[in-house]
């Protein structure tokens, strides 16, 4: 009987070790399975895309203002009496792709877009989140009749970027970004059409609601002597559930992603700098 009662025993205690070995093997895989989430509180760094895309389902409704150059003074409030500003939908058609369509009041330009996520980052897995990012752009208010020849395909622009991101910790998230553009019609008649830029941005995150965001824009070939600049900007991301605030500061005042790169026309070197904001609002 005893003999019984120790095989009994034995095999007990061998089914909760083989159980616990389970589990542990379970609990690895989740760790290597777990996706790194939320880089960043919103769709852009400041001007920069970010890697984030939308949910599958969810709807963004996004206000885009930036005012004018706070170097005009107490006379233009610096810069509050002027502005310009974009309406913008997204919608997470599933949690990898993201598609979205826009107005901007520079230039009276409409654009469409499609942001999708090619990979993404785990904790103890793949180091990167790594989204593509295109769109179309279309400028309305060129007359054409200034241009002899000027056809509506003239008024079109395409961007591509690539975009990578790391979230080292819950505070800080780095991301770079190869950029491509391609205007079909540029007034300089030394720029190029096809152009190339590499971005890179950043977040800290102060608390659960509130980040530090920056992000700069490197234009490989812009013309010499062009007026204008490449755009730094630097953001404080406010979250509040279903809404993300951005305040932004920003030598470009340009909302539309191809030209915030390419008509940057402020200077941080002598003030000439643009106050503005994003708002997200989540449905």
């Amino acid at each position: 009987m005893k003999k019984y009662i120790f095989i009994l025993c034995f095999l007990c205690s061998s089914l909760v070790q083989a159980q616990e070995d389970i589990m542990d093997e379970l609990d690895q895989e989740a760790i290597l399975d777990s996706a790194v989430v939320s880089a960043f509180f919103g769709l852009k760094i400041v001007n920069l895309e970010s890697t984030n895309t939308a949910s599958k389902g969810d709807l963004y409704f996004n206000i885009s203002h930036r005012f004018g150059s706070i170097k005009d003074g107490i006379d233009e409030l610096f810069g509050l009496d002027q502005s310009t500003i974009r309406f913008s939908f997204f919608y997470g058609i599933n949690d990898w792709l993201t598609l979205g369509a826009s107005r901007s009041s520079y230039n009276k330009t409409y654009d469409i877009s499609a942001k999708y996520r090619l990979k993404k980052q785990y904790k103890n897995g793949f180091p990167f989140t790594i989204t593509g990012f295109s769109e179309i752009a279309v400028n309305t208010k060129i007359n054409a009749d200034d241009y002899p020849g000027f056809t509506f395909i003239n008024r079109l622009s395409y961007l591509s970027e690539v975009l990578v991101s790391r979230k080292f910790n819950e505070r800080l998230s780095l991301q770079f970004a190869p950029i491509f553009i391609h205007e079909n019609f540029v007034l300089n008649d030394n720029q190029d059409n096809s152009q190339f830029a590499l971005g890179a941005g950043g977040r800290y995150n102060l608390n659960g609601t509130l980040s530090l965001n920056v992000d700069y824009v490197y234009h490989l070939n812009r013309a010499n002597y062009s007026p204008f600049s490449n755009p730094l900007s630097f953001g404080l991301d406010i979250e509040t559930g279903g809404h993300v605030f951005q305040i932004i500061l920003s030598n470009s005042n340009q909302l539309n992603d191809i030209n915030f790169i390419t008509n940057a026309i402020g200077d941080w070197s002598t003030g000439d700098l643009y106050l503005g904001f994003n708002l997200y609002r989540v449905f």
